[in-house]
C-alpha cells in the first residue's frame, strides 16, 4: 500500500484531543503552506483562513460548535471562512497578484478577468456565497493530507452555528462567513475512537464505470 493510502487509514475524526500537546510551529508552517498552495476554481482562493490560538477565545468559541470539546482541548483550532458578496474587486486583485507574480503586463489578463467575471460576478449573491463557500473543502483537504503525513489529527466539523462564529469573532463586518471548522492537534490516547474499523462503501457500491 502506498504511504499515502497508509496515512489515510491511519486517519480518522478524532474525538478527544491530547490537550497538552502542541503542534510546533515548523509543522504548523507546513500545514499552512499546504493550505496556501491548494487548488480553488480560477485559482481565486475566495476565502480566509483563521488560526485560533488564543485559549479565552476558543472557550468562547465552544457553545457556538455545540460544546464539543475538541474546540478547546486541540493544539490549534482553523477557521475557514468564504469570501461573502464575492465579485469584481475580488477578481480584480486576484488578477494583480497573477501578473505580478509571472511578471506579465498589466493588461495581459484582461481577457480573462472578462470572462471570470462573465461567469461569478453575474451570479446572484447567494449562489456566489454557496459557490465561495465550496471552495473552503478544497483547502481543507489539502490540510487534512498534509496532517496525515505528519501523524497530526485534523476533525473537520460542520456541527457548529456559522452566524454566532461570525458574531464572536466579527467576521460579517470583514464580510466573511464562517464555512468550515477543523481543529488540528494529536488523539489522546482514550479516545476510542481510534481503535474502531474505518466504514466505507464498497467499489462496487461506490464507483460507476462508464
Amino acid at each position: 500500500m502506498s504511504a499515502f493510502l497508509t496515512n489515510q487509514n491511519w486517519r480518522y475524526a478524532t474525538k478527544k484531543f491530547d490537550a497538552s500537546k502542541k503542534i510546533s510551529t515548523e509543522d504548523l508552517n507546513t500545514l499552512k503552506e499546504a493550505i496556501r498552495i491548494s487548488p480553488s476554481s480560477y485559482g481565486l482562493q475566495p476565502y480566509k483562513v483563521i488560526i485560533v490560538e488564543n485559549p479565552e477565545l476558543r472557550a468562547k468559541l465552544q457553545p457556538a460548535a455545540w460544546g464539543q470539546s475538541q474546540i478547546v482541548d486541540a493544539s490549534h483550532l482553523i477557521i475557514f471562512a468564504n469570501i461573502t458578496n464575492f465579485g469584481d474587486a475580488e477578481i480584480d486583485s486576484a488578477l494583480a497578484n497573477f501578473t505580478a507574480t509571472r511578471e506579465l503586463p498589466s493588461d495581459a489578463l484582461n481577457g480573462y478577468g472578462d470572462f471570470i467575471k462573465s461567469k461569478i460576478s453575474t451570479l446572484p449573491v447567494e449562489v456566489r456565497n454557496v459557490w465561495t463557500s465550496k471552495q473552503t473543502y478544497l483547502a481543507l483537504g489539502n490540510l487534512m493530507n498534509a496532517a496525515a503525513e505528519l501523524k497530526i489529527d485534523v476533525t473537520p466539523m460542520e456541527g457548529f452555528e456559522p452566524a454566532l462564529v461570525n458574531e464572536i469573532l466579527g467576521l460579517d463586518k470583514l464580510g466573511l462567513n464562517a464555512s468550515l471548522l477543523a481543529t488540528a492537534g494529536y488523539r489522546h490516547e482514550e479516545d476510542a475512537t481510534q481503535h474502531y474499523k474505518k466504514v466505507r462503501k464498497s467499489n462496487e457500491e461506490l464507483f460507476i464505470t462508464l
